[in-house]
């Protein structure tokens, strides 16, 4: 049994504050103690009460200009485009054929899918995420190649073979019955292994034809627990595009619910052009809303109606959607939502901010019981944000009045430079490294 502690101010959620208020949905330690035995949380509190309790032989690793919060959560991206990040100017469609489908075809050799999926890893750790739901591409290697990268660190991941037989070019896509083939392979060899889950992945409407959605719902009757994960909604022009392909549909999530897709762990990434009953329908099958700003202002494609959500009681997260979102930082990606939600009026309060890159995540995903929080008997993943990051930051963060203040000065100031360490299951798998 090992059995170590950090020392360090401290902030977790524990309320979404839409529900409860900012006041009530977090819990704080200006100077607190995170106990962590055999990579489960075992104690919080604040080191007054926590220090004299534990055994002398314990470690204290000690943080004084630091913040330990829990691992992001990163509810949307695709592994396979981490290449072409930063991809110039289009619209989503034009987007797809030109930089996407391209790149995705490379992903046919297993070599090269395990060189990415090893550098996309490495960003997500650098970037303080430890749990990420991830499209791979309609190669069976892609999503070979991530799993095995991620279990060697231990992380709780969530990946899926892309389910796509029409409206791409040949060498991407499948058919009906060999995406079902090759996704059941993957299911048993992967799903729940460890830390680990697997994802049903029909790209999105457009590129599934009626048959292979109908296989998509097949692997989740046959199977417990599996996750689902498409887009849903993102641009203007799709919406067109999805009427025009399934006239029989009442509107886009229709399709998806047609075919049996919508439960308690389906996520669609996106939802920006919903209407009213597409909300209900999502609150009433329990499926959750990837909110990815970054990438809808990047391609153009709108702003997310955070408010409509919350009315609803849908579950959000936050996903960067790398590459249509330009940065693997979910502090970067937080800032944006920030400018999202005050394009429309309102404001994204910095606990709110922290929720959805945390809890909130964990909730969509149905594991807020093993992670997106510090509470004792989860699983110790967790970050370590450097107060000292930058010139910028440091001088900002010594002028703040509260703990809501210095966490909205790293959502809009902060990135990867914030991240000083992260940790999967108590154990470090990044640590910056300071330049002389």
């Amino acid at each position: 049994m090992t059995t170590k502690a950090w020392r360090s101010s401290i902030i977790h959620c524990i309320a979404d504050p839409s529900k409860v208020g900012n006041d009530k949905a977090y819990d704080y330690y200006e100077d607190g103690i995170l106990v962590v035995e055999d990579g489960i949380i075992k104690q919080l509190g604040a080191a007054n009460d926590l220090l004299a309790t534990l055994d002398p032989d314990v470690e204290v690793e000690e943080h004084p200009d630091a913040l330990i919060m829990p691992g992001f959560i990163d509810t949307h991206i695709h592994y396979p485009q981490t290449d072409m990040i930063g991809a110039y100017g289009e619209q989503l469609l034009e987007w797809l054929n030109k930089y996407t489908f391209p790149e995705e075809s490379k992903f046919k050799d297993k070599e090269h899918a395990t060189d990415v999926a090893e550098r996309f890893t490495n960003e997500l750790l650098r970037n303080g995420t430890t749990t990420a739901l991830v499209f791979g591409t309609v190669h069976k290697e892609s999503v070979d190649a991530f799993f095995e990268t991620v279990e060697k660190q231990n992380l709780r991941m969530i990946c899926g073979k892309v389910m796509m037989d029409r409206n791409a070019p040949d060498y991407l896509t499948d058919t009906p019955q060999s995406s079902y083939k090759d996704s059941k392979a993957l299911i048993e060899r992967w799903h729940e292994k460890g830390r680990l889950h697997y994802a049903v992945t029909p790209r999105f409407a457009p590129t599934s034809t009626p048959e292979q959605l109908h296989q998509a719902g097949k692997l989740l009757k046959e199977f417990d627990r599996l996750y689902l994960h498409t887009h849903l909604s993102e641009n203007v022009d799709e919406c067109e595009w999805v009427k025009s392909l399934f006239p029989d549909s009442d509107n886009y999530l229709d399709v998806y619910d047609k075919h049996h897709l919508l439960g308690e762990r389906s996520v669609f990434a996106h939802g920006i052009h919903l209407c009213d009953s597409e909300y209900h329908r999502l609150h009433d099958t329990g499926s959750a809303i990837s909110f990815c700003p970054t990438s809808n202002l990047f391609i153009g494609s709108g702003l997310f109606k955070l408010d409509k959500a919350e009315e609803h009681s849908i579950n959000v997260g936050l996903g960067t959607d790398v590459g249509g979102g330009t940065s693997f930082s979910l502090l970067t990606t937080l800032g944006e939502a920030y400018k999202v939600i005050q394009l429309q009026g309102e404001n994204l309060s910095p606990i709110k901010s922290l929720y959805l890159a945390t809890l909130g995540g964990a909730k969509a995903l149905r594991l807020e019981n093993k992670i997106g929080t510090l509470k004792p008997e989860t699983e110790a993943d967790f970050v370590i944000l450097d107060k000292q990051a930058t010139p910028l930051i440091a001088n900002r963060l010594a002028n703040v009045k509260d703990i809501e203040e210095a966490l909205f000065i790293f959502m809009t100031l902060g990135d990867d430079r914030a991240i000083k360490e992260t940790y999967s299951m108590g154990e470090r798998v990044y640590a910056k490294t300071i330049m002389s």
